[in-house]
């Protein structure tokens, strides 16, 4: 699975001009199954996510988690992640998983995050979808369970 993710003050998600999710401090988490993903790749990645040390103490050093702030996860599909753009100028979207299997290991993902007591927020698999931050930092941390 890979996943990019952003410290954010704020993050919301639209469809059709109508908030469907949002959270406050925490993190806009964009996500794609890659094919050959299964379960155990989700729980990986919420796992590491949930103790990934990229939030200020006290000192202004990132040295806290999302548990550790009680910050929220706004969780957005993006199969664009998977995007190859090894050849010409058109990226080419054969590695992600089929939309069947991405949805279901974009809800068990999010299930997860949640069994780890991380409040979360979602979009709407397969939407068209308009999403707003304000970016903290900014800090972007780029995360693949195949590497």
């Amino acid at each position: 699975m890979r996943a990019l993710l952003q410290r954010v003050h704020s993050a919301s998600v639209s469809v059709d001009g109508e908030t469907i999710g949002q959270i406050g401090p925490g993190l806009l988490i964009l996500l794609c199954a890659m094919q050959g993903d299964t379960e155990a790749e989700a729980d990986s990645l919420a796992a590491k996510i949930s103790k990934l040390r990229i939030f200020k103490d006290s000192a202004g050093k990132m040295n806290l988690s999302l548990k550790d702030t009680n910050g929220a996860a706004l969780i957005v599909s993006q199969f664009t992640l998977a995007a190859d753009t090894s050849r010409g100028n058109r990226p080419g979207f054969s590695t992600a998983a089929a939309p069947d299997t991405g949805r279901h290991l974009y809800e068990y993902f999010t299930e997860q995050m949640r069994n780890l007591g991380i409040t979360t927020a979602n979009g709407q698999f397969g939407a068209d979808m308009d999403v707003s931050l304000t970016n903290a930092g900014p800090v972007t941390i780029w995360l693949d369970t195949a590497g």
